[in-house]
């Protein structure tokens, strides 16, 4: 970077303090892994001065015979990762991915079904602060007192409200998707059924996920969590889909583009297409079934210290903690996991008593801490430790006299984590694993 450096040192010196906080905590946010050089360099290569508006071999400008054999190679590589008839990698983002979906399918006002927000979907599910809830009929399904999605309620709801669109997909539920009783119920009620595999969609081309290819009419997913690509997103038509409506993939492709966005970055499409290759090596089906295997040993032993389990456990990368039994709210216990080295994010929990910027929960998952290499032996110890931090502030809350109203004041949370001397301690022993385990170029491939 030393171009950078020299022509403007305060980003350059906060790339380089961000670049020191990645190397000395363990990154737990599932939505977060690490990208390898090769993507990096694709991202950051002069692809981006290219103005590409339209797609291969049909562009508005001139100059466009490299760029697109770029967007050709990233969508036949991704059609045959996912066994897909049709690839659109232009979506800047998920959340315009499945905007797309929507334009291209539904009116205002028609009725759409996905998972709630406050049970583990996405905003661009239907929630009622998105787009998606403020512009379409939005009717959520939740998870039942097990933690679980119950297929035979849902199946009641769809009859009921007759969805045009069904959304299958999860930011925070932890158990496997049944893609084939979504299929049947979508069919029941002739609606176009979409799966968001943005968590998941490592996990699917490395088989450690039930694949929703041969199910799912749609599938959208971003780029850059499990798949470790850059930060993009793809939106598939199957083969099934393409069988519902022949005309499905060039509706959605009008429908990203001129319907939502302008030229595509050309850059990130080229991530998308080395993370693809990456992503076809052995190495990287070998990663992803370490990633699960990690996420269960690290489910258990939380599970032994005391932790309420969401669904009871996980088939996936991520964990959902709910800390009602600790008394502890989510915030708390990630800004204190924060101040160990531990990132996490504060999460709603099904059936949560606290508002959602108070959650009860916490969302962690390993993905990242994957990449670094770490395996069962260090989830134990991370355990132990997010089981220290929880337990010390459950002690100290009560002995400083802290009610739960005012644990909901920064000062008062500020106060609670810097009398924790076992917060400190950690943090030490924390940067020391962290140098046995490095952010290395041989972790990613």
């Amino acid at each position: 970077m030393k171009f950078l450096k020299r022509t403007d040192r305060e980003i350059y010196e906060l790339i380089r303090q961000e670049e020191k906080r990645q190397r000395q905590t363990l990154m737990m946010i599932p939505s977060e892994n690490t990208a390898s050089k090769a993507v990096e360099e694709a991202v950051g290569s002069s692809l981006g001065n290219k103005y590409a508006e339209g797609y291969p071999f049909k562009r508005y400008y001139q100059g466009q015979e490299h760029v697109d054999r770029v967007e050709d190679l990233a969508r036949d590589r991704a059609k045959r990762m996912y066994g897909v008839a049709h690839v659109n990698v232009q979506p800047y983002s998920g959340s315009p991915a499945n905007l797309s979906i929507y334009l291209a399918l539904l009116s205002p006002g028609d009725t759409v079904m996905g998972l709630s927000l406050a049970f583990g979907g996405h905003l661009t599910h239907g929630a009622p602060v998105s787009i998606t809830g403020k512009f379409f009929r939005s009717v959520s399904y939740e998870l039942n007192e097990k933690g679980l999605i119950d297929y035979s309620e849902l199946r009641k709801m769809v009859q009921e409200n007759k969805p045009k669109l069904i959304i299958a997909g999860i930011t925070a539920y932890p158990r496997f998707l049944d893609w084939k009783k979504f299929s049947s119920i979508a069919k029941e009620a002739d609606a176009y059924l979409m799966a968001d595999i943005a968590h998941l969609s490592g996990l699917v081309i490395a088989g450690v996920y039930p694949n929703p290819t041969p199910y799912v009419d749609i599938i959208t997913t971003t780029t850059h969590k499990t798949l470790r690509g850059p930060r993009g997103a793809m939106v598939m038509v199957t083969d099934k889909g393409m069988k519902k409506d022949p005309d499905l993939a060039a509706k959605i492709d009008k429908a990203v583009f001129p319907g939502l966005q302008g030229g595509p970055h050309i850059n990130t499409i080229a991530g998308i297409a080395v993370a693809l290759k990456e992503a076809s090596f052995s190495s990287f089906r070998k990663y992803a079934a370490r990633v699960v295997e990690n996420a269960k040993v690290l489910a258990e032993e939380l599970s032994r210290s005391g932790f309420n389990l969401i669904s009871g456990g996980t088939d996936c990368h991520l964990i959902l903690l709910d800390l009602r039994n600790k008394g502890i709210l989510g915030n708390t216990a990630a800004e204190a996991l924060e101040r160990a080295g531990i990132i996490v994010n504060k999460n709603s929990v099904p059936f949560d008593t606290n508002p959602p910027f108070y959650p009860s929960g916490l969302r962690l998952g390993t993905p990242g801490i994957t990449s670094r290499g770490m395996g069962k032996r260090e989830m134990k110890r991370i355990a132990a430790w997010i089981n220290d931090v929880v337990g010390d502030l459950v002690l100290l809350k009560k002995r400083l006299g802290i009610s739960d109203i005012e644990e909901r004041k920064l000062s008062v949370r500020n106060k609670l984590i810097g009398s924790s001397v076992r917060i400190k301690e950690i943090n030490r022993e924390i940067k020391k694993l962290c140098r046995h385990f490095p952010i290395k170029e041989q972790y990613l491939y």
